[in-house]
């Protein structure tokens, strides 16, 4: 899944769209133009849909329109959307109700996939400042698992009755950790566990449907202190397919441009991917793909165990597009 300027998308996005078959696309930045201009925007990317780039398969389009300070798409059409820890004072069937309208505002700009609700329980009102990715910008739906599983699966439920996807993130949370690892790398969680009590609300959503789970790019010190969770097979397979009995995709977090994976190179990032069960990687650096893609594609080529992998991550996409 590679980004497009929510404003339009750039040559190099096209390209991974074109030639490098890429077969999901989110819109990212910030657009202000509103649902007639971006409903343009979405046109020009479905547009390259064919027998040729994608076989014929349409694309997943996808956004942040979680509220608050993470809304992609606003201006004429668009509803202001507010904040998690604003949104949960509604309650829950009226967040289901209002998720709802939102949701349709995406469906009909052509967006299939909304990357929310964020399902991270941050421990404290206290703590919640010193939470550099969630609680700092009030992007969690409350400070209990059981509050933020109501809630933020209200929001969830909402996007689905809408004909939206919703992506429920970031697993297995980033409630607690302080550094966000978009922008700092070694940000460790020391304590969640593999059967901790903030998994609740990834539990209730894969019992409730989910068919989308976005991984945090974080390390686990108890869960696999060796491996950030994108490149986690206990984290990814163990926890998430085995334990929860998700069957859907698992989505990276930003796999090209986040500081959390300064170490290692971009062919390495797409291989650990792979290889340690990860089902779609979201890379917000277009200019990445072509090294991704050769890197996949050699492994694969090479190794048949890799190449199970790789095939049944895309079987597993194609069964979630296909409404399975």
């Amino acid at each position: 899944m590679v980004a497009a300027k929510a404003t339009g998308a750039e040559p190099a996005t096209m390209a991974a769209l074109n030639k490098y078959h890429v077969g999901n696309v989110y819109l990212s930045g910030r657009s202000k133009a509103g649902t007639a201009t971006t409903a343009s925007v979405v046109s020009a990317l479905t547009g390259t849909v064919s027998a040729a780039t994608t076989g014929g398969l349409p694309l997943s389009v996808a956004t942040d329109q979680e509220g608050g300070f993470v809304q992609v798409l606003s201006g004429p059409g668009f509803s202001q959307i507010p904040a998690a820890l604003v949104q949960a004072g509604a309650g829950p069937t009226k967040l289901r109700a209002d998720a709802a309208v939102w949701g349709k505002e995406l469906r009909s700009v052509g967006v299939n996939v909304n990357l929310a609700p964020v399902l991270d329980t941050v421990t404290s009102p206290e703590f919640a400042p010193s939470n550099a990715p969630i609680g700092h910008f009030q992007r969690q739906y409350g400070f209990t698992p059981h509050d933020v599983s109501v809630l933020g699966n209200a929001f969830a439920d909402g996007m689905k009755d809408a004909g939206v996807a919703p992506v429920v993130k970031h697993y297995p949370g980033l409630g607690r950790v302080v550094p966000n690892t978009d922008v700092s790398s070694e940000v460790r969680d020391t304590s969640t566990t593999s059967n901790d009590p903030a998994l609740e609300p990834f539990q209730a959503a894969i019992k409730g449907g989910a068919r989308w789970v976005m991984v945090s790019n974080a390390y686990y010190d108890k869960i696999d202190p060796a491996n950030i969770a994108p490149f986690s097979p206990t984290i990814m397979d163990t926890m998430l397919r085995t334990d929860a009995g998700f069957t859907g995709i698992v989505l990276s977090d930003d796999l090209c441009s986040a500081a959390q994976l300064e170490a290692w190179s971009d062919a390495d990032r797409a291989l650990n991917f792979f290889a340690a069960g990860g089902t779609m990687l979201v890379c917000a650096d277009p200019a990445r793909i072509p090294t991704m893609h050769q890197a996949v594609v050699q492994k694969a080529q090479s190794d048949p165990a890799f190449r199970a992998k790789v095939d049944a991550a895309v079987l597993t996409i194609l069964r979630v597009k296909a409404g399975q």
